[in-house]
């Protein structure tokens, strides 16, 4: 290979090393002179081994040390060789007998990017395979790109992070998801389908409830008047959280965003059962949540899990539009617009941040909250909140100091990496958490409000309601949901009598059946977040968990049986 060592070489260049080859390129030495092949050997040697662990080296050169980290590791855990070079990757896919060629907890990879890699990651061990990501240099080539590496290393290790976040929160609420999904099925024949609001090109505006919405309420207020449902150049979505301070300013939103599985959220309706205001609700919401605002919700789904009960809802043409599981409201709210608007999206009161004194708007149950128990001795600040373990100084958008915590931060990165390709969105600029997307000042983005579209529906439907909903529509769909909750419940009255030995099947009928039914087992800590895995079906401890949770879905079903 070409090249001198004064100047910055097209490719890399071996140079004579005892036991092993040096190389150099561009200006660096990236492999020792002095016996590389053992110094990488006990850096194998010198790494810490614990189960499921994602071992990340990058840049492997020759790949020396990896044969001896390979034979150190356990089988849970895997070695991701990461390449950022063109020149380099070449090298290491030239090395005869290389590691990575044959052994399937070893993988070499080219990449400069965190989202690919983490799917790479993702689709070859699956979710939850790995606890942590360690990294292990066995050679020089990461100074080519330290802060690269560095970023896909961080990206992974947040990526399983959430992960196993996720896994938590399917442990804990996976059961209360499935069972509101099952109570809110009877809502499906006569909710109107959420594709049919359309907002045409109008601009649309969406609020969340933290403490920069104030300023927005009040320059809304004083742009644009009267906004109690006259018709007004945007749309407004709002999360459930911000309805009482909308309602406070007398501002009538276009759509409410509902997601919340227990029963915190149901303080933001109340009092407010006589306004008519659409409401978007999750299937796996609280079922109170639907009778709160009068009218039936539009329904949507997140599926939490691959669970095959959606897919059957699918085939049978009662599935809800499907969106992703965001997990925060306000992020589902700005889903929602994505999915509904063809204008420009401005954002505000997404803060995922607060002050000692602010959590949420005025005017919020939580804010109200706060001023009802305000008293000599207590007064607004929560420093049991403010200051607890986790949370930690941040500067917003407009520089001002504000506090955060881990989850609110994980949701502002997940935003960032949802919708900041989109440039359809900007942000108001406030005392909020920068969310990877064009600020703008309040002026800015109301002049950006204030100006129509060419075309603008005027109620905010592509179609009458009695085109799609009401009638013979409402009687078929209650038809054929009625035959699937009678499948539902006889499958679930023959495994139970496999399970007590009532009636014989061979094994494979048995994982079939067990596959099926995944939405009883899909909450257990061993299979929650790993994609449809569990133990065999000759696992006795989970065949007993599985038959404990059969009898309450049983009744469940049963009651939803006209």
């Amino acid at each position: 290979m070409s090249g001198t060592e004064g100047g910055q070489d097209e490719k890399p260049r071996q140079l004579s090393a005892r036991q092993g080859f040096s190389v150099f390129y561009r200006g660096k030495i990236l492999l020792s002179r002095i016996d590389p092949i053992g110094q990488a050997e006990r850096a194998a040697e010198a790494a810490p081994v614990m189960n499921r662990t994602l071992y990340f080296c990058p840049s492997p050169l020759y790949g020396y040390g990896l044969s001896r980290l390979l034979n150190r590791i356990s089988g849970d855990s895997a070695v991701l060789c990461v390449e950022t070079d063109e020149n380099l990757m070449a090298l290491s896919l030239a090395v005869p007998d290389a590691p990575w060629k044959e052994n399937p907890s070893l993988r070499l990879v080219r990449t400069a990017d965190t989202e690919a890699l983490c799917t790479f990651v993702r689709r070859t061990w699956g979710s939850r395979r790995f606890r942590r990501v360690t990294i292990l240099r066995f050679s020089g080539g990461w100074q080519l790109a330290p802060k690269v590496y560095d970023a896909l290393a961080g990206a992974l290790r947040e990526d399983i992070a959430v992960d196993w976040a996720n896994a938590m929160t399917t442990v804990k609420l996976g059961r209360c998801f499935i069972r509101n999904v099952l109570r809110n099925l009877p809502r499906i024949p006569r909710s109107r389908p959420l594709g049919d609001l359309c907002f045409g090109n109008a601009p649309t505006l969406v609020l969340g409830a933290g403490p920069s919405l104030d300023r927005v309420l009040e320059g809304l207020s004083a742009a644009f008047g009267d906004l109690s449902g006259a018709r007004r150049p945007f749309r407004i979505i709002c999360v459930d959280t911000a309805l009482e301070a909308l309602k406070e300013r007398d501002i009538k939103p276009d759509l409410v965003a509902a997601l919340e599985s227990q029963h915190w959220n149901l303080r933001d309706f109340i009092g407010l059962g006589s306004w008519e205001v659409p409401v978007a609700m999750d299937l796996s919401a609280l079922p109170a949540t639907g009778e709160t605002l009068g009218a039936d919700p539009r329904l949507f789904v997140t599926p939490w899990a691959p669970l095959r009960i959606f897919d059957r809802l699918e085939d049978a043409g009662l599935l809800p539009e499907a969106f992703p599981p965001l997990g925060s409201v306000g992020l589902t709210a700005a889903a929602l617009a994505r999915r509904l608007c063809g204008g420009p999206i401005v954002l505000g009161g997404l803060d995922f941040a607060f002050t000692d004194w602010a959590f949420h708007a005025r005017g919020t149950p939580g804010h109200r909250e706060r001023l009802r128990r305000q008293t000599r001795l207590s007064g607004l600040i929560n420093a049991t909140a403010a200051y607890r373990a986790g949370v930690v100084p941040a500067a917003a958008k407009d520089g001002t100091p504000v506090r955060t915590d881990p989850a609110m931060r994980g949701y502002r990165d997940l935003f960032e990496r949802e919708f900041a390709g989109d440039n359809r969105f900007c942000d108001i600029t406030g005392p909020g958490l920068p969310l990877g997307i064009k600020n703008l000042p309040l002026g800015e983005a109301l002049a950006l409000l204030g100006t129509a579209p060419a075309s603008f529906p005027g109620d905010g439907e592509t179609r009458a309601p009695g085109e799609t909903c009401g009638g013979a529509w409402e009687e078929t769909r209650g038809d054929i949901l009625q035959a699937f909750i009678r499948r539902e419940r006889e499958a679930l009255g023959e495994l139970r009598d496999i399970l007590t030995g009532a009636a014989g099947v061979p094994e494979a009928q048995l994982e079939k059946r067990l596959d099926d039914a995944d939405y009883l087992w899909g909450h257990f800590p061993e299979c929650a977040g790993a994609e449809g895995r569990r133990p065999p079906g000759g696992d006795l401890s989970f065949l007993k968990r599985v038959r404990a949770e059969i009898d309450p879905f049983i009744s469940l079903w049963e009651r939803l049986l006209l």
